[in-house]
């Protein structure tokens, strides 16, 4: 997760913030905002609250850096701080968030965005494209909070089943059976999504052949 040159400069980093550092603390925030500020957005979806979360998680990063022991990356730790902030959301908002793969955020650097780069493609392309990309987000919100989880570090972060073991504090073939499972779901989910689409498509030209 972290190259060795960025690890060891994290460490130091660590041991000045808890010796009262704010400018160190500062430093390690910078190096991490954008991963967190990610992980929230494609875990919670746009939104003001994103931006709320994120400082929740700095937040108790804040507070609890103190029983950060060094034996893993700081950037570990502070995933697995962002990851459980957003768990305990959606808990809580009981699966009402919504998803967007493409939503710019705003950070100290301007706005950015992650995903989804222009690809020189047609309009019917980019609406094929937009369309799926809706079902696969529709599908995100029947997950449990364990499997949307998985799914947004492994299918869409990128992390490795390893990484998301240790930010998730699960055993790595928990996360494997996880992502597996979800990977079904969301296909089941998918294709009763477009079935929908199709008998509603079919009413609607049922409808206007009759007027």
């Amino acid at each position: 997760m972290e190259k060795k040159n960025d690890a060891v400069e994290s460490n130091a980093l660590v041991s000045r913030a808890k010796n009262g550092d704010m400018h160190a603390f500062e430093q390690l925030l910078l190096q991490h905002e954008k991963i967190v500020f990610n992980i929230v957005l494609r875990m919670m979806g746009p939104g003001e609250d994103v931006k709320d979360l994120s400082q929740e998680v700095f937040l108790k990063v804040y507070r609890n850096l103190e029983k950060f022991d060094e034996k893993s990356a700081f950037s570990t730790w502070i995933y697995r701080i962002a990851v459980n902030t957003c768990i305990d959301e959606m808990r809580r908002r009981k699966g009402k968030q919504t998803y967007s793969l493409e939503a710019e955020i705003e950070d100290t650097e301007g706005s950015y965005q992650k995903q989804f780069a222009d690809t020189g493609e047609t309009p019917e392309e980019s609406l094929m494209r937009k369309e799926g990309q809706s079902e696969v987000l529709r599908a995100l919100e029947t997950l449990s909070p364990e499997h949307k989880t998985a799914i947004v570090l492994r299918d869409i972060r990128g992390f490795s089943y390893e990484e998301i073991a240790e930010m998730t504090d699960t055993a790595l073939g928990t996360v494997k059976s996880r992502i597996s499972r979800a990977r079904i779901q969301l296909k089941e989910e998918i294709l009763k999504i477009r079935e929908r689409k199709s008998n509603d498509l079919r009413q609607k030209s049922r409808k206007e052949g009759r007027t």
